[in-house]
């Protein structure tokens, strides 16, 4: 009796080490991976004898204001008259908006009121105002 040969050979890539290579990518991005967390300008909030913490932190948007009278929102500076333009397209992508206001405790108290003004203008009554527990 005659065995025929099979002269198929099949061309296939090994997967054994494929979850090893794997895992050493994704450890790298973790340790790689750098998140860029928003400091804000510099500021000095005002003490408070009691406060209470804002857990949801994805419906909040933050405006700081320094001694400088500098206004941010989203990274960017800008003057107040805008506030009410920037913050009117927040809120009216996301109804359940909190706007959380960091204002440095050396601003006077008629800039707070122009920004109060301006966030009026743009129907966001969720405000915050963030403060350090004394």
């Amino acid at each position: 009796m005659k065995f025929q040969r099979k002269q198929e050979t099949k061309a296939s890539i090994p997967t054994s080490s494929m979850p090893d290579i794997i895992f050493m990518l994704l450890i790298f991005f973790m340790v790689t991976t750098v998140f860029k967390e928003f400091r804000g300008l510099p500021i000095l909030t005002p003490a408070a004898r009691s406060t209470e913490k804002v857990e949801a932190k994805r419906n909040i948007t933050y405006v700081w204001t320094d001694k400088n009278n500098r206004i941010s929102v989203d990274d960017k500076i800008i003057p107040v008259s805008v506030v009410s333009d920037i913050i009117g397209e927040k809120f009216a992508a996301n109804r359940r908006l909190i706007i959380s206001l960091k204002i440095d405790k050396e601003v006077k108290m008629g800039m707070v009121s122009d920004i109060q003004e301006q966030l009026r203008d743009a129907y966001a009554l969720r405000i915050n105002y963030s403060t350090r527990f004394k």
